[in-house]
């Protein structure tokens, strides 16, 4: 396990009970998960801030569990994404990036996935990019679910205000491969069912031969695997990692 690399894998979150007896040995407490994922990977995102944001204590907690070189992607809260789909940003970002300064030494980039149906508001966008301009201690991805935002002038302020365009590979969302910043974040939802199918040995062949070109072009890449269900995101990170080396 080489937690130097410039290329991250790892899956969306790891406290999954369905992975009790298909991943965790059985008499691994929930407590004790992340510190026995941690002995495999060396990232993860944080899935369960999109729905209600930890406790400071529970951050300091769980960066006591993980290596030193482990590093966390946070998922942004769905009350700006999904509730207030980016108007009025200031409090919910400020609320957010305060929260997690505690351990942004120990953070990748944040993650901000936006709802299937919200298109691109040019006047929107740039309101809320500059908003997270002001937060230069933090790198942030958008994983967009809408082809409005894969548009000339969504990429241009994407490049702009430096935003990742998170390539999100699944059957039923848009995908589109344009660097717009350093750090390249793939998310990998599953290839045929939403979050319940596998990616094969020749698909992850092809990713991993990606993953390299893109680290020898001085690129530092964010690999989560979100097909969680019967513990695809597992076996498909893992291999991923087998390939890469």
């Amino acid at each position: 396990m080489d937690c130097n690399s410039k290329i991250h894998v790892g899956t969306s979150g790891w406290s999954y009970k369905h992975w009790t007896g298909l991943y965790y040995p059985k008499q691994v407490k929930i407590k004790e998960y992340l510190s026995f994922y941690a002995q495999e990977f060396c990232t993860a995102e944080i899935n369960n801030s999109f729905y209600r944001l930890p406790k400071e204590t529970t951050l300091l907690n769980w960066i006591t569990m993980v290596p030193d070189h482990f590093k966390f992607c946070p998922k942004m809260s769905r009350y700006l994404s999904h509730m207030k789909k980016l108007h009025d940003a200031t409090e919910p970002v400020e609320r957010f990036c305060s929260l997690f300064d505690a351990i942004k030494e120990r953070l990748g980039p944040v993650l901000i996935q936006l709802p299937a149906g919200f298109h691109f508001h040019p006047e929107l966008t740039e309101e809320f990019y500059q908003i997270l301009e002001t937060k230069n201690d933090f790198r942030f991805a958008m994983e967009v679910r809408h082809e409005s935002w894969l548009s000339d002038e969504s990429i241009r302020l994407m490049k702009r205000y430096q935003i990742c365009l998170v390539f999100a590979d699944s059957d039923q969302f848009p995908y589109h491969e344009e660097i717009t910043t350093k750090d390249i974040y793939v998310r990998l939802h599953g290839p045929s069912q939403l979050y319940a199918s596998s990616y094969d040995d020749n698909y992850l062949t092809d990713f991993a031969r990606k993953l390299k070109r893109w680290r020898s072009d001085g690129h530092e890449i964010w690999v989560y695997f979100n097909n969680d269900v019967h513990g695809y995101a597992i076996a498909n990170a893992r291999r991923t990692l087998e390939l890469i080396k």
